[in-house]
């Protein structure tokens, strides 16, 4: 609508608790004026209300002022009016910034606000996204630069802030690239399940400390994966292939990581498994969470007994990252749309290429290369970084409990 002369335009700003009605008292107050909606925002924090109203008025904008203020103090409100206020809208955030904690201290925030002022960024928006089991916030920013150097500053710096507040910090690109993700795909050992599965194995051959030390040194990146892979799985060697289906029925799922599937299957994300650990084992759990994707080394079987080698070609580091890209292929999503969690140095790869890499519980030379890293032991912390909430996460569950309900009835 162009604005004609002598038209003004007014900012409304009512505060206060909470309650049916409020909006709909203050439309009607602005309904017997001469004024044309320009914009509308709401927020509601623990139940106290913020609703701002962007207004043209065509009258005489203090008759207004006393329409407003008299309607809202009839409900307890409070009104602003500030008259001439700028009508250029806020051109969309560049970044999303979510900051995890257990808890976020002021302290921690306050270094977070002051980390991105002095890059030139500004905060757009601030909402909460959980309070269980971890503190979640997330900052709409836009920064100062837009170019890749900028990003790149824009992670350093806030990483420096995370490591010295005890807190998590994920930068990502706002936009609609942030909401276009579609495939995930996660590591099995320390990252989906608890614990690995190899030492589970050579417990049963009575030489888990001596296959945990050699995991440690290829989780470090110190030696080759393929390497520590085939000297780990020869202390299996004469085992009875019963050992399988004991330590798969063993295995324990990292917190959260129900939830975490289970809400990424609801929004419509194709969710799998790649591990440097073995199909034989991780099977059955794959079924029960119903994901799309498994890749996963074999163990040779000969005569119900392990021979102490793979078969088939080894899902290694490299192997991973060629993993992620034929799950993307198969379902015809860029890998731009791809997300890939992991915590050791084999996962450098495939989250390398993943369009978002998120570090797990990770060694220092995965969380060196990842997006985002996440050091509390809850994977639905991933579900925050993208922007999901807790109370949508509990609706969504309430919700289909409902459903369920209703069927069996």
């Amino acid at each position: 609508m162009p604005k004609e002369s002598g038209d003004t335009t007014v900012l409304i700003t009512v505060t206060g608790p909470d309650r049916p009605g409020v909006t709909s008292v203050l439309m009607g107050a602005l309904a017997g004026q001469q004024v044309s909606l320009l914009d509308v925002e709401q927020v509601v924090i623990r139940r106290r209300l913020t609703l701002g109203v962007l207004v043209r008025v065509s009258g005489d904008p203090e008759a207004l002022q006393d329409v407003v203020e008299q309607a809202m103090d009839s409900l307890g409100m409070e009104a602003s009016v500030e008259v001439g206020a700028d009508t250029n809208g806020h051109p969309p955030s560049s970044h999303a910034v979510v900051v995890l904690g257990s808890p976020v201290t002021a302290r921690a925030f306050r270094a977070i606000a002051a980390e991105l002022a002095g890059q030139g960024a500004n905060i757009d928006l601030i909402r909460g996204v959980a309070d269980y089991p971890l503190t979640g916030l997330e900052l709409m920013v836009s920064a100062g630069r837009d170019d890749v150097a900028a990003d790149s500053a824009l992670r350093k710096g806030l990483a420096a802030v995370a490591a010295g507040h005890g807190v998590d910090i994920a930068v990502e690109r706002g936009g609609l690239a942030r909401r276009a993700k579609r495939l995930i795909v996660f590591d099995v050992d320390s990252t989906l399940i608890q614990g690995e599965v190899i030492e589970m194995l050579a417990a049963r051959a009575g030489k888990e400390k001596e296959v945990a030390a050699v995991t440690e040194a290829a989780m470090r990146g110190e030696m080759d994966f393929t390497e520590s892979l085939n000297q780990r799985v020869a202390v299996l060697e004469g085992l009875d292939a019963s050992v399988i289906d004991e330590v798969a029925s063993s295995l324990e799922l990292t917190p959260g990581a129900r939830t975490t599937i289970r809400t990424l299957h609801r929004l419509g994300y194709h969710c799998g498994v790649v591990s440097g650990g073995f199909r034989q084992v991780i099977n059955d759990l794959a079924h029960e969470l119903e994901l799309d994707f498994v890749r996963a080394n074999t163990l040779e079987i000969v005569d119900g007994k392990l021979t102490g080698r793979v078969v088939g070609e080894v899902v290694d580091r490299a192997g991973k990252a060629r993993a992620l890209r034929s799950f993307a292929d198969q379902v015809g999503v860029p890998m731009e749309q791809t997300i890939a969690v992991g915590d050791g140095a084999n996962d450098i790869d495939m989250l390398s290429v993943a369009g978002l890499g998120i570090a797990f519980n990770a060694k220092p030379a995965l969380r060196e290369v990842a997006d985002a890293a996440l050091s509390h032991p809850f994977l639905d912390a991933v579900l925050f970084i993208l922007g999901v909430t807790r109370d949508e996460i509990e609706a969504a569950d309430a919700a289909d409990g409902v459903l369920r309900r209703v069927r069996l009835d």
